[in-house]
Formats: structure tokens, C-alpha cells, sequence
């Protein structure tokens, strides 16, 4: 009797955990679904504004509009930027006026002092950067924190082929002056930067086929 008591107890136990698991997953499952939404709806707003800081609105230019890209990138220049622990993520076409004005590319670079540091770069058709918008940052307080005032402004109206950091105060349109105790910060985002500029100047190379619309992600 007591051998099947204790069967019994068992599977009365385990048809507890088993209810609990089931109720669980679907307060849970709601749960993801009632957030979903606003979890979507606040990431593209971060991405409109991030789009906006790294291309602002010059005059003459009219409105402008982002649209989301599709593009292959072949594997030489992933393997490439891979190599400088770069990875592209989205790109948007800029237009205003109903002229093209250039792109801003989402660029991360995993050498942060204390993790991935994503960027939006704003690349005018010309070539200059119009801006950089450092969307997520977790770096030293204090030291690799300050990247957003004190790194992002100094590309801002520069034409380069690619930048380098350096010490002491930059000299020249390619060079950015380092955060002081922060050069692993400060390397991370000049490497996103410049894998930007390379990707723009794919996308340029490669011709239309390489930046159609992909019909997602609309008018940020």
C-alpha cells in the first residue's frame, strides 16, 4: 500500500508542475503579446531619431525621408569589416525634396570597452559625414560614456575616406581627437564609422540593384 501511495504522490506532484508550467507559459505568451507592440513601436521611434541626429535637416533640402534598403553585401566586404569587428546592420536611403541626399547606415562594432557600441552614420551623397548618433553605448562612466558629446560631434561635416584617432587634438579632417582614457571606446567607434563609410561606398559601386527598397520598414 505504501509503494503505491507513493506512486501516487508522485504523479500527483508532477501533475502539479505540470499545470504550473502550462499556466506559466501562457502568461507568458500574453505577456509577450501585450508587449510586443509597444516594444516595436519604441524601437522604431529610436530609430526615426537616430536617423534624424546622424542626418539632419540642411537647407534647401526640403523634408527628408528615410527609407529602408535591401543590399548584398558580398562576402569580401563582410569578411572585411568582420575583420575590424564590424557588422552592418540596416541602411537607409535619405531623400528630400525628391532628390537622394545620401544614406545613414546602422553600424556596431563589438571592440567596445564594455560591449557592442551601435552607431547611425549620416553619409551626405557626396561623401561627408552629416552626423553620428551612437544608439547604444555601455561603456566606463565617465570615460567611454562621454563618446556621444565628445566623439560623435567631431565627425560632423568631415569628408574622408576613412578616419584615425589620435592624441593630443586632430589636425586634419580624418583625424578624431581621442577620449582621454577611453582610446578602446574611441577605436570601436571610429572602426563603426569607417565601416559606414565603406559600406556607402559599396552600395555606390555596386549600382541600383544594390540598394532597392525592401518595401519593410517604410518612412522612418
Amino acid at each position: 500500500m505504501k509503494k503505491k501511495d507513493d506512486v501516487w504522490g508522485m504523479l500527483k506532484e508532477a501533475g502539479i508542475l505540470l499545470a504550473i508550467t502550462l499556466i506559466l507559459g501562457v502568461v507568458l505568451g500574453w505577456v509577450h503579446e501585450l508587449t510586443k507592440e509597444p516594444i516595436r513601436l519604441q524601437r522604431e521611434r529610436a530609430v526615426r531619431e537616430a536617423c534624424e541626429a546622424a542626418f539632419p535637416l540642411s537647407a534647401g533640402e526640403g523634408e527628408l525621408s528615410f527609407q529602408q534598403t535591401g543590399y548584398v553585401q558580398d562576402e569580401a566586404l563582410t569578411a572585411e569589416l568582420a575583420a575590424q569587428g564590424v557588422s552592418i546592420g540596416e541602411v537607409y536611403a535619405v531623400t528630400g525634396s525628391g532628390e537622394p541626399r545620401g544614406f545613414v547606415v546602422e553600424s556596431t562594432s563589438r571592440n567596445g570597452y564594455g560591449g557592442d557600441i551601435v552607431l547611425y552614420v549620416g553619409i551626405a551623397a557626396d561623401g561627408t559625414v552629416r552626423g553620428v548618433s551612437i544608439l547604444e553605448l555601455s561603456e566606463t562612466a565617465g570615460l567611454g560614456m562621454k563618446a556621444p558629446e565628445v566623439l560623435a560631434p567631431q565627425f560632423a561635416g568631415k569628408q574622408a575616406e576613412s578616419f584615425v584617432y589620435v592624441k593630443g587634438g586632430a589636425a586634419a579632417d580624418s583625424e578624431v581627437d581621442a577620449i582621454t582614457g577611453a582610446t578602446v571606446t574611441t577605436s570601436a567607434v571610429v572602426e563603426a564609422v569607417n565601416g559606414a563609410l565603406r559600406t556607402v561606398r559599396y552600395l555606390n559601386d555596386s549600382g541600383p540593384q544594390a540598394i532597392e527598397e525592401t518595401g519593410g520598414g517604410g518612412d522612418e
